[in-house]
Formats: C-alpha cells, structure tokens, sequence
C-alpha cells in the first residue's frame, strides 16, 4: 500500500509546451466550438493560455487578431451572444440592471448593449419570475409583513429590477393581480 503523502511517479506533469501559432488558432477554435462567447472572453481566454504555456513563435503572439479571425469566420458573434444571455437573464428572473451589467462584463461592447431591445414587458415578466421563483407577495404562503416586503423588494433591487417594478409585485395582493399586471393581454413579447 503505497502512502498518500509520497510522490506517484506516474502522475509527475511535464510542463506544458509553449504555443504556436497553428496551436493558438487551435485553442481558439475548440474554445469557441464549447462555449458562447465574447470577442472580449476569446482574447482574455487566448492571453490567459500565452502566460501560462509561454510563446514558441517566430512573430510575437497576437490574441486579438485570432479572436477577430473568429469573428470574421462567423465563429463570435457579440450581439447574438448578447441577445442569447440577455433572454436567458430574463427568464431566470434578473432586471434590466442585472442583464446589462452582465453583458458589460462578458465583453459586449457598449454600442451593441445599447442596440439590444429595452422592452417593458420583458422587464414586468423577469420581475415576475423571480417574485414566483423566490416566493415573494403573493407567492409565498401568507401575504409578507412590512419588514419581510422591505427585504423581498430589495433582494429584487439586487437582481436588477426598478423600485416601481419590486413594490408593485411585492405588495400584489393575489397572484392573479400580479399575473395581470406583468402579462397584460393587449402586450405582444419583444423580439
């Protein structure tokens, strides 16, 4: 029985090599081939490996020219990364803050964020997920106290949402009300 604290000879790592140029465009393509991502992410990621494994080419290593290969290829695409997160924040019950916040950090350049749909209903509707999801007014098993609606509404400023938005759902007094409010009829969903 071989003892935890010796070293497995077997298990020594060689350090990795350095990068290339064919293995730096590699890394980018199965980086992107994984993951939705960001012109921004894909450079981060490429610089991140350069400082790891080191550069084994004759030029300097160039990141941003190989995520903007990519995004010439098709293979990045910021604003339907943008489009895909921002639903997919809304659906999980995040505010418009929260969505934009996120898309900022993930890299999307300002001018995109800015030409992403800003729709009311989306908002009322993430608002609404989040008082179900959490429980909050109506959804929970006793309409809340003043104390408990102070501290539902501002878990729901924290995700993201208006004040006008958390009050209005917080102080519904039935699930129908607050289901009317964030679903009125005469209101299509935005693209």
């Amino acid at each position: 029985m071989r003892h935890h604290d010796a070293p497995n000879p077997r298990r020594e790592r060689r350090p990795p090599r350095p990068l290339d140029a064919a293995r730096l465009d590699e890394l980018a393509l199965t980086y992107v081939a994984r993951f939705a991502t960001t012109a921004a992410r894909l450079e981060a990621y490429l610089r991140r490996k350069l400082a790891e494994r080191g550069w084994d080419g004759p030029a300097p290593a160039d990141p941003a020219a190989v995520a903007a290969r990519c995004v010439q290829a098709g293979y990045v695409d910021d604003a339907a990364y943008a489009r895909m997160k921002q639903g997919s924040l809304l659906r999980r019950g995040y505010g418009p803050r929260r969505v934009a916040q996120a898309l900022a950090l993930a890299g999307v350049a300002d001018d995109v964020r800015q030409d992403m749909p800003d729709c009311a209903a989306d908002a009322r509707r993430a608002a609404l997920a989040l008082a179900a999801k959490r429980r909050f007014g109506p959804f929970g098993p006793a309409l809340p106290d003043r104390p408990t609606r102070e501290k539902q509404i501002a878990a729901m400023l924290r995700a993201g949402h208006a004040l006008d938005t958390a009050r209005r759902l917080v102080e519904a007094q039935t699930i129908e009300q607050a289901e009317r409010w964030a679903c009125p009829g005469d209101e299509t969903p935005c693209d």
